[in-house]
């Protein structure tokens, strides 16, 4: 390979890994923003600023994160960009006016808060008049959970769903259809016992879906959460002994959390775990992405309120150690429980003395660089309401989950919801030849918006296949390019799609060029002087087109020009290019390539040359071999 082409092939493929990745780094940073990560988040979309990748939505994320992270002074330096982009969602004027507040620049918060509200957008007055951390009004900007049915609510107390390996775990009182019913005296409803069912399940659960083994007793049992391998369990239970309530001094029966092993499909082995007290309760265990930290709720002695978040931590041999309080930024002088960790270290939680929307509300939490947790966030509706919001859980992707609550307009006392967030939206399509329809790789991507502005770009895949994050309401331009074909190109729009949509197709149909020298990369065939045999580097230049004209377009039809150099009479060049064109044509045809596909196969000897070596200059070798060549010209495609 020459040194030019290799140098050409090697910034081809850095340009493709380059476009890749970018798309690659949006979609991770997307992934880090929706579950909690603000600062991974926010130096990849610094990242994606800087290679001029999707800027606009970038530049709209990384504001976010700032803000997110109690930083005003970035917060509001994004912001200032962002509320200049041609049709910004609104509620941008009120986070840009929050920063601003942040930064105790009152006067022009309220310049684009006036904005905010011309534009449309509604300020809950109360809030905005309190000089407090901007964070939770940010965040509430717009709505970020929707929610989602579940079927498998019962007219008990059902809480604690939590995904795993396709099924959903759950805690639940609907202890129906058995011979004995066990009610609490509590509230009159049957002990609650684990469930599990499939993910997706539309169908009620019965006393049938309880988990088997010896993880359900005759009192409370549950939430549970379990190790990744699917082998371990921990989960909340009643302080009993013997079949009897062990209670404290107080005359009350405590929580504990055990543990419990998969043995043949079977929960067992249970094991009292040393974090537990007779005189205290320890409930709702939740584990970090490597099961190396169990956290949970309790009211143990050096609890700051009634009961708090605390963690410890597990050895490979089992045992507990390094027990921690997790601190006054999560725990308060009241109650706060049911953690629970997603899979980038982000602990979620209940409280009812965080500033909320009613009892227990549900909170995520920020950490800042030192990844030490800096704030709390208030998930705000729907997730919370003005009754107890409890047992958040998420899912890998940060995308959906489950809670619980005891709001109106349940089926029970306590239902489980589950929620999603709105999914980033995508077009995404192949491009394909639009005369034999198969998948153009390599294809450049380019998506500009309605001002022409180009957004984003990549490259097709070895299936033609391509995928690019949009925004919503807005409109798009997407152009599809290739050194082999003309442009294609596909106006699309965003605006009034479904909240549930995620893509939007936008299929590319690239016409080859009529030109046989781009279509088979073909480098030109040469001929040694004075002599008209096909040589073994034309040869493969030759199986080149014949791989083209058999395989890539059935119907192509060419014609063939031949040429010599200017040395020799004119006459004798004719007939040696006529010579030259017959053997192009001959080994073609000799390859298996119908006759009637090729109209013309002439001579042009000296009659067009590529240079000034004309009769009497003095030319090199190598200047004269370029005029000594065979051309291909397509004469029709299909």
């Amino acid at each position: 390979m020459k040194i030019k082409n290799y140098i050409l092939v090697c910034i081809a493929l850095m340009l493709s890994v380059s476009m890749f990745s970018q798309q690659g780094r949006q979609k991770r940073a997307d992934t880090l923003f929706n579950k909690f990560s603000f600062v991974k988040a926010a130096e990849v979309y610094r990242e994606l600023i800087s290679n001029n990748y999707n800027k606009d939505y970038a530049t709209r994320q990384l504001a976010d994160c700032y803000a997110f992270l109690r930083d005003p002074n970035n917060a509001s330096r994004y912001y200032k960009n962002v509320v200049k982009q041609e049709n910004v969602p609104v509620e941008y004027y009120y986070k840009y006016a929050q920063s601003l507040r942040g930064m105790k620049k009152y006067k022009e918060s309220q310049e684009w808060l006036q904005r905010f509200k011309d534009s449309g957008g509604v300020v809950n007055a109360n809030d905005y008049s309190k000089d407090v951390n901007f964070i939770t009004s940010v965040f509430g900007a717009k709505q970020q959970y929707f929610l989602d049915r579940v079927r498998f609510n019962s007219k008990f107390s059902d809480f604690g769903a939590f995904e795993h390996n396709g099924k959903v775990y759950f805690t639940s009182a609907r202890d129906e259809g058995v011979a004995v019913k066990r009610l609490y005296g509590w509230n009159e409803q049957p002990f609650l016992d684990i469930y599990v069912t499939e993910v997706g399940n539309k169908r009620n659960v019965d006393h049938t879906a309880k988990l088997k083994g010896d993880v359900n007793s005759i009192y409370h049992d549950g939430p549970v959460t379990i190790t990744k391998d699917g082998k371990t369990m921990y989960f909340s239970r009643n302080n009993y002994k013997d079949n009897i309530e062990v209670k404290d001094k107080k005359g009350l029966t405590n929580m504990k959390i055990y543990r419990a092993t998969l043995k043949d499909s079977i929960w067992t082995n249970l094991e009292d775990l040393s974090i537990n007290g007779d005189n205290f309760s320890t409930q709702h265990a939740a584990l970090n992405s490597d099961d190396t930290k169990l956290y949970f709720a309790s009211d143990r002695p050096g609890s700051r309120g009634g009961s708090d978040i605390w963690v410890v931590n597990i050895y490979p041999d089992g045992t507990l150690r390094d027990l921690q309080n997790m601190g006054k930024v999560i725990n308060t002088e009241s109650a706060e429980g049911f953690p629970f960790i997603n899979n980038e270290g982000t602990l979620f939680f209940s409280s009812d003395g965080h500033t909320g929307l009613g009892l227990l509300d549900i909170f995520g939490t920020i950490k800042g660089e030192d990844d030490e947790i800096v704030d709390v966030i208030n998930l705000g509706v729907p997730v919370n309401s003005n009754k107890d919001d409890f047992s958040f859980s998420m899912s890998q992707n940060g995308i959906t989950g489950y809670f619980a609550s005891n709001r109106q307009g349940g089926r029970g006392s306590d239902d489980i919801y589950a929620f999603h967030r709105v999914p980033t939206l995508q077009v995404e399509g192949v491009v394909v030849d639009a005369i034999n329809t198969k998948p153009i790789a390599n294809s450049i991507i380019t998506l500009y918006d309605d001002k022409d502005n180009k957004i984003a770009y990549m490259e097709t895949d070895e299936n033609g296949f391509y995928q690019i994050n949009i925004d919503r309401n807005k409109d798009y331009k997407i152009v599809a390019s290739q050194d082999k074909y003309i442009d294609d190109y596909r106006k699309f729009t965003s605006k009034n799609v479904q909240t549930e949509l995620i893509t939007i197709s936008a299929n590319l149909l690239l016409n080859p060029l009529p030109d046989v020298v781009k279509l088979a990369e073909l480098n030109t065939i040469y001929f040694d002087y004075d002599k008209h045999k096909i040589r073994d580097d034309a040869a493969l230049e030759l199986d080149k087109i014949v791989n083209l004209m058999t395989n890539d377009y059935p119907e192509m039809v060419i014609r063939i020009e031949s040429h010599t150099d200017s040395r020799g009479k004119l006459s004798y060049n004719d007939k040696l290019s006529i010579d030259r064109a017959n053997s192009t044509y001959d080994y073609l045809v000799s390859k298996g390539i119908d006759p009637a596909r090729i109209t013309e196969h002439t001579g042009y000897g000296e009659r067009r040359l590529t240079n000034g070596c004309q009769d009497g200059e003095n030319c090199e070798e190598a200047d004269h071999q370029l005029n000594r060549r065979t051309q291909f010209i397509v004469v029709k495609m299909e």
